[in-house]
C-alpha cells in the first residue's frame, strides 16, 4: 500500500486531493463511500478528484480477501462520472455469489470501469441548446441534437468508435430498465453519427465542439487524405471495423430496448456515409477494364521509423484485386497497418452489422434501404467464404486473416477486436463450424499463430503493436467466450487474474513478467472481462457460482 505522503510528494496533490484519495481508500468492499466533510460541495469535490490513470496505478483499499489480495479500483462516488443504481444491483447480483474472492473483485472493479471513469461529457437531451455556429459539422441543421456521450479509451482523452462501442457493450441489456442508461447510450449512437458524417474514415475522435473540453494533440505528422479537422479528429487510420462498431452501438440498442428514437435524419445520413465509403473502397487498385492505377480515395502517410504505423507505396498500400465482394481496410483494429488490405474479421463483422441494421430501417419502413443493405452483406459475405477461407496442410481449411484477392494469404491472429478468433462472438459463424473450429486450433498454437505468445507467465495472442513479448489479457477473455470445456474456461479466467495485480485488466503483458505491463487503465479491456463474467454466468454458473448454481443474466 503505497502512504498517501508518498503519494502527495510524488504527485503534487493537494491537501483537499487527499481527502478524496481517504475517501476512496475508507470504502467498504461493498462500494459504499464515505463523504468528505460538509464544507465542500460537490463541485469542489469533483475538482479535487485525482486523474484516474495516476489512481490507477497504486492499489487502493479493502483488499480481497483472496489469496492474490487484489486492490479495491473505483473511484470515491463523487468521482465516478455515471452512475447508475442498477449498475450497483448487477455488481452485488454478482459479487454475492462469486466463490472466488479476487475474481470477485476484479469483477466489481471492471464492470463499472467504463462508467466509472470514462464518461467525460454527456448530456440527456433536456439541457437547453446553445447557439454556435461551429456545432454544426459542415453547416447542417441538427447536428449535436439531442442526448450526447464522449466515451473515452482511457487514459488517451479521445473517443476510438471500436472501443466506445464495446466499453458500452455489457451495460446495453439495462437500457431498457435504467432511462439513464438508454440516455448514454442513444448519446453515444447520436456523438459517433456526427463524426461519421465529419470524417468516416477516422478512428478516433476528440471531444464535441458543445463539450467546450480543449482538444488534444496526438503528436503525429500525418498526411491523410480526405482531409480532416483536427479540433474534431484525434486520429485518422481508417479501420472497416470502424464503421461495422458505428451499425453494432445502433443494432444492440435497438435489440435490447427495441426503441427507434436513434433512427432521425441525421443517423440516416451518417449509414449513407458509410455506404459511400464501402463502395469506394471495394474498387480494385487497378482499374478492372483498363489495368491502368486508379488511386484509392484514402491514402495515409505518417513521419514513423515503425512500418506498422503507416501504408506503403504513396498511402495506398499493396495492390488490392476487383470482384471479390470484399471492402479494403487500412488498418487494423489495432491500428496497425494491414498488410493485405482485404482484413477478413472486419469484414466479416460488417457483413453481420449490415443484415441485422437492414433488419431495423425495414421495421422503420424503409423497404429499399433494406434491400440495398441486405444486397451489400451478402456480397461480402460471399467474398469472406471465396477468398478468405484457404486450404492449410496442417489444419485443413481455415480462414486468413487478410488476403488480397489475388490469391496471396496472412494466416495469424491479433489480440483485438474483431479477430478470427471472435467469429461467432461477432455472429458470423456458430462456434461449432468445421472452419472456425480448424481455424482457432491454429490461432491458439505457437506453430499457427506467430502472434501466439507464450512464456513463464502468460500466454495468449499478441500482435505487432506492442511486440513480440507481449500478449493481450483481452484474447485470453475471447478464448473463454468461445470455450464449452470448464477446463479452458477457467485457465483462461485464471492465467488473466494472476496478470491483474493492481485490479484492473491491463492491455499487454510480457509473457516472461506480469508486472511489465502496459496502460494501467484500458477500459475497453475492462469491459470485456466483465463480459466474460457475465457470459460464464449465464453458461456456465457452476464454475464461478458454485455446484448447481442457477445462471445470472442481466436485463
Amino acid at each position: 500500500m503505497v502512504s498517501l505522503g508518498f503519494a502527495a510528494r510524488l504527485l503534487g496533490l493537494s491537501r483537499v486531493f487527499l481527502v478524496v484519495m481517504a475517501a476512496g481508500n475508507r470504502a467498504n468492499a461493498g462500494g459504499a463511500q464515505d463523504v468528505l466533510e460538509s464544507e465542500l460541495d460537490d463541485a469542489r469535490y469533483k475538482a479535487a478528484c485525482p486523474e484516474y490513470q495516476h489512481y490507477a496505478v497504486f492499489p487502493h483499499r479493502p483488499l480481497s480477501e483472496g489469496p492474490l489480495a487484489l486492490p479495491y479500483q473505483r473511484p470515491s462516488l463523487h468521482c465516478r462520472t455515471f452512475t447508475s443504481p442498477l449498475v450497483e444491483k448487477v455488481i452485488e447480483d454478482m459479487t454475492s455469489r462469486m466463490k472466488d474472492k479476487d475474481l470477485t473483485r476484479l469483477f466489481e472493479n471492471a464492470f463499472p470501469n467504463t462508467l466509472d471513469t470514462t464518461v467525460r461529457w454527456h448530456v440527456d437531451g433536456t439541457q437547453k441548446k446553445t447557439k454556435a455556429k461551429h456545432y454544426l459539422i459542415g453547416g447542417s441543421d441538427g447536428a449535436w441534437e439531442g442526448p450526447q456521450s464522449f466515451i473515452v479509451t482511457g487514459d488517451i482523452n479521445a473517443e476510438w468508435l471500436r472501443d466506445s462501442t464495446n466499453q458500452l457493450a455489457q451495460y446495453q441489456a439495462l437500457a431498457a430498465k435504467d432511462k439513464k442508461i438508454e440516455a448514454l447510450i442513444l448519446g453515444a449512437i447520436n456523438t459517433q453519427v456526427e463524426y461519421m458524417i465529419e470524417s468516416p474514415y477516422c478512428n478516433a475522435f476528440q471531444p464535441p465542439p458543445p463539450s467546450n473540453i480543449p482538444p488534444t494533440s496526438n503528436g503525429q505528422h500525418d498526411t491523410v487524405h480526405p482531409a480532416f479537422e483536427s479540433t474534431q479528429v484525434f486520429e485518422c487510420k481508417y479501420e472497416l471495423d470502424s464503421l461495422a462498431h458505428f451499425l453494432a452501438l445502433g443494432n444492440q440498442f435497438y435489440a435490447k430496448t427495441k426503441s427507434t428514437a436513434f433512427l432521425t435524419k441525421r443517423w440516416y445520413a451518417a449509414l449513407e456515409t458509410l455506404l459511400v465509403v464501402l463502395d469506394d473502397q471495394s474498387k480494385s487498385t487497378f482499374n478492372e477494364t483498363t489495368g491502368k492505377f486508379e488511386r484509392n480515395e484514402y491514402t495515409f502517410q505518417r513521419v514513423t521509423t515503425v512500418s506498422s504505423e503507416t501504408l506503403g507505396l504513396g498511402g495506398v498500400g499493396n495492390p488490392l484485386n476487383g470482384g471479390t465482394g470484399l471492402i479494403r481496410s487500412a488498418f487494423r483494429p489495432s491500428d496497425d497497418a494491414t498488410i493485405l488490405g482485404f482484413f477478413i474479421p472486419a469484414n466479416a463483422m460488417m457483413a453481420v452489422e449490415l443484415k441485422r441494421t437492414a433488419e431495423i430501417v425495414g421495421s422503420a419502413g424503409k423497404v429499399e434501404l433494406r434491400k440495398v443493405l441486405l444486397a451489400r452483406a451478402s456480397s461480402i459475405e460471399t467474398g469472406v467464404w471465396e477468398h478468405g477461407v484457404v486450404s492449410h496442410k496442417r489444419y485443413g481449411e481455415v480462414f486468413a486473416f487478410e488476403v488480397d484477392g489475388y490469391g496471396s494469404q496472412i494466416l495469424m491472429d491479433d489480440a483485438n477486436l474483431p479477430s478470427l478468433l471472435a467469429l461467432p462472438l461477432l455472429g458470423f459463424v456458430d462456434v461449432s463450424d468445421k472452419t472456425y473450429q480448424n481455424t482457432r486450433k491454429m490461432i491458439l498454437e505457437k506453430s499457427g499463430n506467430p502472434y501466439y505468445l507464450t512464456g513463464k507467465s502468460f500466454s495468449a495472442i499478441g500482435g505487432p503493436h506492442i511486440g513480440l513479448q507481449h500478449a493481450w489479457p483481452m484474447s485470453r477473455l475471447v478464448q473463454a467466450m468461445t470455450s464449452d470445456d470448464d477446463e479452458e474456461i477457467l485457465d483462461s479466467l485464471k492465467a488473466v487474474l494472476k496478470t491483474s495485480k493492481l485490479g484492473l485488466i491491463h492491455e499487454s503483458i510480457n509473457v516472461e513478467r506480469v508486472t511489465d505491463y502496459t496502460r494501467s487503465w484500458f477500459a475497453w479491456a475492462n469491459s470485456v472481462f466483465a463480459q466474460t463474467v457475465l457470459d460464464v454466468a449465464a453458461r456456465k454458473p457452476h464454475l464461478i457460482f458454485g455446484k448447481d448454481a442457477e445462471p445470472y443474466r442481466i436485463g
